[in-house]
């Protein structure tokens, strides 16, 4: 069976198949041909173009041939502009066209005048027919029911991953050891690798054109029309109206195979792709600078060559997690290092993100430490509440950055020299060229180095 067929026949026993039998009721477009050679007519006209014709004389002609039929026009008022001339429901609507390469009249661009009418005539004839039932069709989705895009089961799975946590927890400070009190759950660290499917991160629609019958994946209705029929999210590939997609909750769970990069991707859409709690970049070259790097003087200030740093780019992109970086590929640390520094510069959204930018650089604009403090501890908890991928990120990467300042004596980093580097790196201002983010470069160097000397207080939350 054809996948089109296929997909009627899904359609027909599972979803909502009204709208779609609506659709194929729709009037047929019937082009009325000139029968007068037409004088410095457009080339993108063909023979459905009449010339300066009045809209008296266009309505008898339309009239003649009933419901789809359509023609062409110049206007006789604007000599240059044309008019679409259609007729639906017994009466002739004018619409005044528009080329750019398309035809068009509203959004939708289209390449022949006929197919912009036929899809005119689908969208006239639901507006007509089903007005009302369009307007509530929302109103009973099937989206939690029969959607794979739900996350019900991961917030399930980490509740109770949490409430497990949590009576450990409570025996242990009871300092109760009665034989039926719960062992210390195993591998806690291990079990925070399921928050990337809670995480979350609103889907990205962008317009489609569907090939064949297709249904809203939210409200179970058919999406009509010949082209454009509804939006599709291009992380996971959710399929809804344009109406529909408003009401959709933040649950994408990108496709890893939809997103074809690792580096300048976001951050969320990342790791809940790759099922990680951290991009597999930080995590990958943090692991191999600690196990060789530590003590190399100059760490992360000395820059690696530019040609072997886009090389790992590359290889993190094509291969993702089977990236190879180890000695043997790349003996220089200060190569790894680099590319670990690209992937933050390259972050759509910086690690630290926008919505807290301000919380932090108004924090270390305090007099005193304690004032600093208190606040960088809101600023962080407000990261984690808005952004759990990033703030995920920022930890790991924070006590990663402490543990190099303790190597200190030899790499001659510490938590000073390493806000200079990661101040721009880990947050920058919405307003890039503006004043204010030149102005605000020391704070950002400050509230690295804040976070790199207390880490153990303002991350551990």
């Amino acid at each position: 069976m054809a996948s089109s067929e296929a997909n009627i026949v899904h359609g027909a026993s599972m979803w909502k198949s009204y709208l779609y039998q609506l659709q194929l009721q729709a009037p047929q477009s019937k082009r009325i041909i000139s029968e007068c050679s037409t004088d410095n007519k457009p080339d993108h006209y063909g023979r459905e173009c009449h010339g300066m014709i009045s809209r008296e004389e266009a309505d008898r002609l339309l009239a003649k041939f009933g419901d789809g039929s359509y023609l062409v026009r110049e206007s006789q008022r604007s000599p240059g502009s044309y008019t679409l001339s259609l007729r639906f429901g017994g009466v002739t609507k004018n619409f005044k066209l528009f080329y750019d390469g398309k035809h068009y009249v509203g959004d939708k661009r289209f390449d022949t005048i006929h197919d912009l009418v036929s899809d005119g005539l689908i969208t006239m004839h639901m507006e007509s027919k089903a007005a009302d039932y369009i307007a509530v069709m929302v109103s009973e989705p099937i989206y939690e029911h029969h959607s794979k895009y739900t996350t019900l089961d991961g917030r399930k799975r980490k509740q109770s991953v949490k409430k497990e946590v949590k009576i450990y927890d409570e025996f242990n400070k009871a300092n109760i050891t009665v034989k039926d009190a719960p062992t210390k759950p195993e591998h806690i660290e291990e079990i925070e690798e399921i928050v990337p499917s809670s995480y979350e991160k609103p889907h990205k629609f962008k317009v489609h054109n569907f090939v064949g019958p297709n249904w809203c994946e939210y409200c179970g209705n058919f999406m009509w029309g010949l082209i454009a029929q509804g939006v599709k999210c291009s992380d996971c590939a959710l399929s809804t109206h344009k109406q529909c997609s408003k009401l959709v909750p933040h649950d994408c769970q990108p496709d890893k195979r939809l997103i074809k990069r690792v580096y300048s991707i976001d951050l969320t859409t990342l790791v809940k792709a790759h099922n990680t709690t951290r991009p597999i970049v930080v995590d990958k070259c943090i692991k191999e600078i600690e196990s060789r790097g530590l003590s190399a003087e100059g760490l992360y200030r000395v820059s690696g060559f530019s040609d072997d740093i886009e090389m790992v780019r590359q290889s993190f992109d094509k291969d993702g997690e089977n990236a190879r970086i180890g000695p043997s590929d790349y003996d220089d640390i200060n190569t790894i290092t680099g590319a670990l520094k690209l992937y933050f510069r390259q972050l759509p959204i910086p690690v630290i993100s926008y919505e807290v930018y301000l919380d932090f650089i108004t924090a270390v604009q305090n007099q005193t430490t304690e004032e600093k403090l208190e606040l960088m501890h809101k600023a962080v908890h407000k990261l984690q509440e808005l952004k759990p991928a990033h703030y995920q990120t920022l930890k790991y990467m924070v006590n990663h950055l402490h543990r190099v300042t303790e190597h200190r004596s030899k790499n001659l980093m510490g938590s000073e020299n390493l806000g200079v580097v990661f101040g721009p790196t880990l947050l920058r201002s919405p307003e890039v060229e503006s004043l204010e983010s030149l102005t605000n470069m020391k704070f950002q160097q400050h509230v690295v180095e804040l976070l790199i000397a207390n880490n153990n207080v303002l991350l551990d939350l």
